[in-house]
């Protein structure tokens, strides 16, 4: 199913398909797709990551706990299958220490949340001041080791002219007039890294890794769960968006 024109209805009509997504989203994670261990759960706290910090020695402690008896279920090691996107960027250290709803991930081992998955909404980007919320955000999240998938299917704005991922990482390749959304993965580590993929209206959702450690991750089911929202999504809505 190709990504839809989401330009053309109200925020309020985004914000519900948004709100089935992430229901399609947790459902697919939750339904074996993650390993023994970890959980999603749609989260609705407005202000930032909970103070459990998940440090590199309890990074360590998890990739031992989770993957050391050799199953690791539906995690990719990196070193072994690197994700399949576009672009990969290292954060410099020096550059990178410069810099409404989503999906929380757990592990069950004292109910940490290791990652986000973060479906952009208009209100986001539609003034500076909330451009800035979102990206400290995403920023304070990174910080603390939480890795991080950010979806952004609306166009840049005059707040991110350059797309979502280049105005929170600093750095091209962003979006083009021919491809305005933006996918992006974050991984947390000392260094961290962004798998950034473009697409456009008409384009197939791809996979796109969801970290659980620095060194493994899944892929994440975008287009399946986007057709699951869109299933149940009102007709009335749905012909105007295909402009029916």
């Amino acid at each position: 199913m190709p990504v839809h024109d989401w330009t053309r209805v109200s925020a309020g009509t985004f914000h519900h398909f948004h709100q089935a997504w992430i229901i399609a989203l947790c459902d697919a994670l939750n339904s074996g797709l993650l390993p023994d261990g970890f959980y999603a759960l749609a989260e609705q706290v407005a202000g930032g990551p909970h103070p459990d910090v998940l440090t590199l020695e309890q990074t360590e402690e998890l990739e031992a706990w989770t993957f050391g008896n050799g199953s690791s279920g539906s995690a990719v090691a990196v070193a072994e299958r690197p994700p399949r996107v576009r672009y990969t960027l290292e954060a410099e250290a020096a550059i990178y220490a410069a810099k409404a709803d989503r999906i929380a991930l757990y592990h069950v081992s004292g109910d940490r949340v290791i990652a986000f998955v973060e479906i952009i909404s208009p209100g986001n980007k539609h003034s500076q001041p909330a451009l800035r919320r979102l990206l400290d955000k995403l920023a304070n999240a990174l910080e603390q080791g939480r890795h991080l998938l950010v979806v952004d299917l609306h166009p840049p704005g005059r707040h991110d002219p350059d797309g979502l991922h280049a105005a929170f990482w600093g750095a091209t390749p962003g979006t083009t007039s021919r491809q305005p959304f933006s996918l992006a993965a974050y991984r947390a580590d000392i260094c961290p890294t962004a798998y950034f993929e473009p697409l456009a209206v008409g384009d197939k959702l791809p996979e796109m890794p969801l970290f659980l450690t620095p060194t493994r991750y899944i892929n994440t089911p975008l287009e399946p769960t986007y057709q699951t929202a869109w299933h149940t999504f009102p007709q009335r809505w749905k012909r105007v968006i295909e402009g029916a």
